[in-house]
């Protein structure tokens, strides 16, 4: 089965966004294909490289990062929600004149930031689209 996965909450004020990874895991562990993983209202901030969770925590951005490179997935970031967030990529942060950004990625893969098309197109190519969060 093909899965698009929809997270509308951040990652450490609310269960949803762990769920949805855990869920994204096993999905792939039982040979499933995750199409797209969007990250919409709150759910942004599983993106942001600053955080500094305590050594002995989880740190989402990290995580989903990582399993992004592992099966290659694909981590959409809505930039509206981003914006008004303060979740910025390079080109977002020059465009907006800020000198630094904030998206997390690793060594090219991980979160891209882009529009609620890419929801649509999930939400069409997908057989399922699963929804974590309000």
């Amino acid at each position: 089965m093909k899965f698009g996965i929809l997270v509308n909450e951040g990652p450490y004020q609310h269960q949803a966004s762990d769920t949805a990874y855990q869920f994204t895991k096993a999905a792939l562990a039982q040979g499933h294909e995750i199409f797209r993983v969007f990250f919409y209202h709150d759910g942004v901030y599983n993106a942001t490289s600053i955080s500094a969770p305590p050594q002995d925590d989880r740190n989402v951005a990290q995580q989903w990062a990582d399993l992004a490179e592992e099966h290659n997935l694909d981590l959409v970031v809505c930039v509206a929600a981003a914006l008004r967030r303060g979740i910025l990529d390079e080109e977002q942060a020059q465009k907006s004149s800020n000198t630094t950004y904030n998206l997390e990625t690793k060594e090219g893969n991980g979160f891209r930031i882009s529009g609620l098309g890419q929801l649509l197109e999930a939400g069409i190519q997908a057989d399922r689209l699963v929804t974590f969060g309000d």
